[in-house]
């Protein structure tokens, strides 16, 4: 193997821990999401995880992908931009169609026990399906390298490492975050937990559009 491609592994790891610290879109949907409906520690990391998963295996599919029709970094670059932008007007609107949803829903005070079903079974796929289109931008260059080296296993052990590096760290802020929120009560603001949460999402998508996170 390419002496060069260790080295790489160990940056894709590096990279991939700070990527992910810097997106609050990474994590923030889930912890808020968590404690509006109530999720349990383990479902909310399957969540999570799931999500994580499709984001990554997406990044790489299109890496592969352009590698094999040797396509152009800059453009595979200028795609994964768009997919971002596509991605965060998602969040954006899905995060606060929640928002007004929590707010009916707050000033109607209906309990928490008779959530509306379609809410909570849709929630988890429309998370799932933003994150498959949202991008790792950094993966793409992290991978061309070997590539253009022809090595095959360095692709793999490049696109493994970021993987994992960016699914332990969504998964260790999300639990930690969960943890942490568990011991704060809301008191009479918690009837607008859902709205909160939306407003949450919504603004993460924000800051992905205009600030760049």
């Amino acid at each position: 193997m390419n002496e060069a491609i260790p080295i790489l592994a160990g940056s894709a790891a590096l990279i991939g821990v700070i990527h992910t610290l810097c997106g609050p879109d990474h994590y923030l949907p889930f912890i808020v999401l968590s404690k509006a409906r109530k999720w349990s520690m383990a479902k909310t990391l399957w969540i999570t995880g799931l999500c994580g998963l499709g984001h990554v295996i997406g990044s790489v599919g299109l890496g592969l992908a352009g590698v094999a029709l040797g396509t152009a970094l800059g453009k595979l670059e200028l795609f994964e931009a768009w997919r971002g932008n596509l991605a965060a007007q998602m969040l954006v609107i899905f995060g606060f169609t929640y928002c007004v949803w929590g707010i009916h829903r707050a000033l109607k005070n209906k309990p928490h026990t008779h959530e509306h079903s379609t809410a909570r079974t849709l929630t988890p796929w429309v998370l799932f399906i933003v994150f498959v289109l949202g991008p790792c931008e950094p993966l793409i260059p992290l991978i061309m390298y070997p590539a253009a080296e022809h090595s095959l296993a360095g692709m793999v052990l490049v696109a493994t490492v970021f993987a994992l590096a960016t699914l332990g760290t969504m998964l260790a802020v999300v639990m930690i975050s969960i943890w942490g929120f568990s011991f704060i009560q809301l008191g009479p603001i918690e009837r607008f937990n859902h709205a909160l949460a939306g407003a949450t999402v919504g603004l993460s998508g924000l800051a992905i559009l205009f600030l760049g996170l």
